[in-house]
């Protein structure tokens, strides 16, 4: 059977991407705080954003320079980890602002894992369409 008779919409984001297409994904939105992100898309970047700041944080030893360029990684990661959550709570049905929801000491911690491991809405909603 053809995709189009299957339903195939190219233009519609799967929620099966891979590690890759996540990264590729959220660094073109680096600055999209609109739209919605896939569970997939903000683990696999939540990895590379962990995998890059272990990776990376031996630089302070060796000394002011290390120290620069690691708080420069941390600064260009900090604006697409923004918009992905921000997306990631559109994708649930909740607004970005949800995400201030972290500075709630343990409790804002865990409540924010729950929605972030929650499934999609299935449907279209105020933030865009699936």
């Amino acid at each position: 059977m053809d995709n189009n008779q299957q339903g195939y919409n190219p233009n519609v984001m799967s929620p099966y991407i891979g590690f890759g297409d996540a990264i590729k994904i959220c660094f073109n939105k680096y600055t999209t705080f609109s739209g919605r992100a896939t569970r997939a898309e903000y683990w696999w970047w939540f990895l590379f954003q962990f995998i890059v700041s272990t990776v990376f944080s031996w630089l302070p030893a060796i000394g002011h320079v290390g120290i620069i360029i690691f708080y420069l990684i941390a600064l260009a990661l900090l604006l697409p980890s923004l918009a992905v959550s921000w997306r990631r709570m559109h994708d649930i049905g909740k607004g970005g602002g949800w995400y201030f929801i972290n500075f709630i000491p343990l409790v804002g911690n865990i409540i924010w894992i729950v929605w972030c491991c929650k499934e999609s809405e299935p449907f279209d909603n105020r933030f865009g369409s699936k």
